[in-house]
């Protein structure tokens, strides 16, 4: 996935360990957005020793506004990969928040996509692949590259289309 040099700024590459996270976000034309506060009673995220987990999160604009719909009805694969791929922005967000430098980021370990979907939809794993791929993005195969499961559900809360949690482990 290299991409030669020709444009101003650093080159977004999978395999580029020099690049930092937030130059690679630069790069993409990504600003971190405030990150989203619960809306319900739990916390966005809980660090227990080099572990950071994050609580599930949807595609939220910075306004507030969510996307919802059903994948496979009214929603298509690619606007849901474009969910994921916000949800993933927020993710990244409160890994911001929690850690206060997304250089600390060891390994993401671990993605779980749940995909608000019609009974006949398929096609999970292109939708989260939104996230994933952002996440290969910004931090590089080695340290970007995680485990997942992508499944369906028969609805998220407030009607969202797709939810993700994360499971990233810390450098020392």
């Amino acid at each position: 996935m290299n991409q030669s040099s020709a444009t101003a700024g650093p080159p977004v590459t999978a395999g580029q360990p020099s690049a930092s996270p937030y130059e690679r976000l630069a790069a993409l034309g990504i600003k971190l957005p405030a990150p989203p506060p619960p809306i319900a009673n739990f916390v966005t995220h809980v660090q227990e020793g080099n572990m950071l987990y994050l609580s599930g999160q949807g595609p939220r604009e910075p306004d507030g506004f969510m996307h919802v719909g059903k994948v496979g009805a009214e929603i298509g694969v690619e606007a849901a990969y474009a969910h994921a791929k916000l949800t993933g922005i927020n993710l990244l967000s409160v890994m911001h928040e929690a850690l206060g430098d997304l250089s600390r980021v060891k390994r993401v370990v671990k993605l779980l996509g749940m995909v608000n979907a019609v009974p006949h939809f398929v096609d999970h794993p292109a939708v989260i692949n939104g996230c994933s791929d952002l996440f290969i993005d910004v931090f590089g195969e080695e340290v970007g590259q995680h485990a997942r499961s992508a499944v369906g559900f028969g609805s998220l809360p407030g009607n969202i289309t797709v939810e993700i949690e994360a499971i990233v482990a810390l450098r020392d």
